[in-house]
Order: structure tokens, then sequence, then C-alpha cells
């Protein structure tokens, strides 16, 4: 059964009631509150142009997928050529200093995320809300010497939980690069789990795999109530 949210109470049904490709329900709005709401309840809002779903209309689509496509910040997996790039300094990585344009990017740009992920007006701005009140992150890699910016990511920091987003590359291996120094950055801050939402070949290589969803909402629950990361300190 597909819940129709109230665009006036912020709540959402059980996740065990979502259908079994993860779709929970329609409608509502994506102010902050609802927003962390739904992370911390293992729900993620995502438009699709899929015409599976055209019916109905522009409404937001809440999902939590069973099993759940994850990382472990431990065990991010740096292929031997990508070990060379990254000794090679050829990119610098930075945190949350190009938020705006980094979501933009990944609007625009072709990303390495699942097809159909469609950023739309409401969303870039309540994604570059949530970074004002300080809980979107964007990672961003430079082509090293240079402000040209080369790839990123962005997402959602809570606790010692980051819920990835969107991703996007515009010199090969650069959204790589940022990914795999913030899963080091994630590790050394003891975050123990990141939520990749949907599975990709990009992330699978990168080491994401699945757990159940259980088993997702059981870590998310006492990780997100911890101190959130200071990133200026490592």
């Amino acid at each position: 059964m597909i819940y129709a949210l109230s665009d006036e109470i912020i709540s959402f049904p059980p996740v065990e009631h979502a259908e079994p490709d993860g779709l929970l329900a329609i409608g509502g709005d994506l102010s902050p509150e609802r927003l962390l709401l739904a992370y911390r309840s293992g729900i993620f809002p995502w438009y699709s142009e899929n015409s599976q779903f055209s019916y109905l209309g522009n409404k937001i689509l809440w999902w939590s997928p069973d099993p759940r496509f994850v990382m472990f910040p431990k065990d991010v997996h740096i292929s031997k050529s990508m070990q060379k790039i990254l000794k090679k300094n050829i990119f610098n990585i930075t945190i949350n200093k190009a938020f705006p344009e980094v979501i933009s990017r990944c609007r625009h740009e072709v990303r390495v995320r699942q097809e159909g992920t469609w950023i739309t007006d409401e969303m870039e701005n309540a994604y570059n809300e949530l970074n004002r009140l300080g809980y979107a992150i964007s990672v961003e890699a430079w082509v090293n010497g240079t402000d040209t910016l080369a790839g990123g990511l962005y997402g959602v920091m809570m606790g010692k939980v980051f819920f990835g987003e969107s991703m996007f590359s515009l010199y090969e291996n650069a959204s790589k690069a940022a990914f795999i120094t913030f899963m080091r950055i994630l590790e050394k801050a003891k975050c123990p789990i990141v939520d990749c939402q949907v599975e990709t070949d990009h992330l699978r290589s990168l080491g994401a795999k699945f757990i159940a969803r259980k088993m997702f909402l059981s870590l998310i629950k006492s990780a997100t109530c911890r101190n959130s990361i200071d990133f200026s300190k490592l």
C-alpha cells in the first residue's frame, strides 16, 4: 500500500509497509523537519522520470528499500590504479567548500548514480537549505593547484551517519577520488555506515553491498544520535 502524506502533519508510516520495490509514500513536502525525520527513519525522497510512476504527477516519492544498499567506510575498495592516482595528488579533496555548485552539477551533468535520478528545483532548494542548517554536506574534488571543480558528491550527515544522495565527475576518477578520500575520513571519525540508497555498479565496485533493512535501521538509530563530526579537525 502506498500512503498519501499530509502537507500539514509531518509523519511517515512504518517502513515495513513499503511496497516490494521500496516505495512507501507520496506527497508531503521537502521541509527540513520532514527530510530529517525521513532520514532518521530510513526513508529518502526520490523523484523519478520512470513512466511507471507518471500517474503520480509531480508528487514526491518516499522510499525505504529492503534490502538496503550501504557502504561500511572501513571496507572501501581501492584498486591499484586508484591507489596510484591518489598518491599522485591529482585532485585536492575538500568538504563543504562549494555545496551549491556540487548539487547543481549533480543535477545537470552526466551522473554516475542510478539512471532516473531527477533533482528538481524543489529538491535543489531543499538541500541547499539543509546545507545552510548544517546537515547537508558536499565533498569536492578540485584539479590540484587550480580552482577547477573536477567532481564531487553530496548528501546528508546526521550524527555519525552519511546518507549519500548523488555524485558527478567532469574529470575521469574525480568522483572516485572524492568518495574514497571521504570514506577514509569517515572511518577515522568512527562513522559506522554510509547509506547508498540504491545499487549502482559504480558504488558496488567501491565496496558497497546490501544489508537487511532491519539491520540498517538498527545501525542508524544509535549512530544518528551521536555527536556530529567536526570535519575541520580531521
